[in-house]
């Protein structure tokens, strides 16, 4: 099996140093998933790129975590769960909500539903996406421009969760009792 070099401040490439900086300006530490991606130093800037865009989005944060733990449960991404997971808790997104993205199942919010159904099918259908299914999210009061910013938030979303599946990121620390699997039945 190939191993990947989880990259410290001291031994990551040049390009990627002023990328930790900020990445650890933002969280207060270097997560495991940017310390493997530094590799990359452009996969880094993307990611990071990406990240910020989607936090601009007109979609709430809690919105942005359904996107998000939605990609992470159809993408099977133990890491990405995890973390996510604690990011909604710290968002206080509710936890019946929580529960039902780490299941894979309907979630209790109508709006939130919607979201996920949609979320769900740009990501298992690689984008393709019936125009019925497009129309439906719209008629549960999103927009055209919130169909685009769940793409952007799935395309964030790969590349994290394919870098995990490749590297087999551990988790970190802050993850802590948010370990997950995907269930067998979703």
């Amino acid at each position: 099996m190939t191993q990947f070099t989880s990259h410290t401040l001291d031994t990551a490439p040049e390009a990627a140093k002023p990328i930790f900086e900020g990445v650890k300006a933002a969280f207060g530490f270097v997560p495991n998933l940017q310390s493997y991606m530094a590799e990359s130093p452009e996969l880094l800037a993307g990611y990071t790129a990406l990240w910020d865009l989607f936090s601009k989005t007109t979609l709430s944060v809690h919105e942005q975590q359904v996107v998000y733990l939605t990609a992470n449960f159809e993408n099977a991404c133990h890491y990405c769960m995890a973390g996510h997971t604690t990011l909604a808790r710290m968002q206080k997104m509710g936890e019946d909500v929580i529960a039902a993205l780490r299941a894979g199942s309907e979630l209790p919010d109508a709006r939130l539903e919607a979201l996920h159904r949609f979320a769900t099918l740009v990501v298992r259908n690689r984008g393709w996406v019936a125009d019925t299914d497009v129309d439906a999210f719209l008629a549960s009061g999103f927009t055209r421009r919130n169909v685009l910013e769940v793409v952007l938030g799935v395309a964030t979303k790969v590349m994290s969760n394919y870098t995990n599946h490749i590297t087999h990121t551990p988790l970190d620390a802050f993850m802590k009792g948010n370990e997950w699997s995907k269930p067998a039945v979703a």
